[in-house]
């Protein structure tokens, strides 16, 4: 895939945060877009945003968990726009906690988005990517799909998933010869809404928590990230890391193996909110 010209690309996640830039993006390199989000209003923000690049745009409001929905959506963008060229499974939420605080219907909530939606995506739409004779997979993890933080068990393991279950998939459009690439992203901070939409178990300290991501964490702006993202998958490359923290963060992992854990839980509290007695 040399150009974005006229090409289809869907992206989920798109109301917001890298979605939305992705979008953009896509948009000014001349794509064809085919966006959801499970926010009416926020969806409805970024196709005014596209449409004034000139984009043609469908928007969808679905649940990336609905596999129904999901399948439903494949095949009405398959039949509107005559192809599907890449798919940017982007949509992803967060629960902020200690393991044994949290709820069941927490963690199957965050695995239905994180995981099982990407999986979806995937899944309905990879047969038009194949039938393209030009396609690309964009799952994105993140920098916890590296490395493992305290207070994210469940985000963790969803972004874990996420990179086991791509990389795989890459392994398998090799062998089978499929015209689709594969990459998967691993975003570190970046500058969007996700922890503050997230959920929190009992006890945590929430604001402080939006704020220690938001203005310590979270560095990169998400119109950068966006374009480090697409350019990767342009290039058909199979891992993608954004940001700084990121690099330096995997390295140290690879440097200490399992010993940056031991490192993490020294650090970790110190800098982290207190739990609310």
């Amino acid at each position: 895939m040399k150009s974005l010209d006229n090409k289809v690309v869907v992206i989920t996640g798109a109301g917001g945060g890298m979605g939305r830039e992705l979008a953009v993006l896509a948009a000014g390199r001349g794509a064809r877009l085919a966006i959801s989000d499970w926010n009416a209003d926020a969806l409805a923000g970024t196709v005014d945003l596209v449409k004034e690049l000139g984009a043609e745009v469908r928007s969808d409001v679905i649940d990336v968990s609905d596999r129904a929905a999901m399948g439903t959506w494949a095949t009405a963008v398959a039949e509107q726009f005559g192809a599907v060229n890449m798919v940017v499974n982007n949509a992803g939420v967060t629960v902020t906690g200690d393991f044994e605080d949290m709820e069941y219907a927490d963690f199957d909530w965050i695995v239905g988005v994180n995981f099982l939606g990407v999986v979806n995506g995937t899944k309905e739409f990879l047969p038009h990517l194949i039938a393209s004779g030009d396609g690309a997979v964009v799952n994105i993890s993140s920098l916890f799909g590296l490395v493992s933080m305290p207070g994210q068990t469940a985000y963790n393991a969803t972004k874990y998933a996420v990179r086991g279950f791509t990389e795989a998939l890459r392994e398998e459009m090799l062998i089978n010869k499929h015209p689709v690439s594969v990459t998967c992203i691993h975003p570190g901070g970046i500058k969007t809404g996700i922890a503050r939409n997230g959920r929190k178990t009992v006890g945590q300290d929430a604001s402080r928590i939006d704020e220690l991501f938001e203005k310590k964490l979270a560095r990169m702006p998400a119109d950068k990230a966006a374009r480090i993202i697409l350019d990767g998958a342009m290039k058909k490359k199979a891992r993608v890391l954004v940001g700084i923290d990121a690099h330096l963060f995997h390295q140290f992992a690879k440097w200490t193996g399992s010993g940056y854990q031991d490192v993490v839980a020294v650090v970790a509290p110190r800098t982290m909110p207190k739990k609310k007695k």
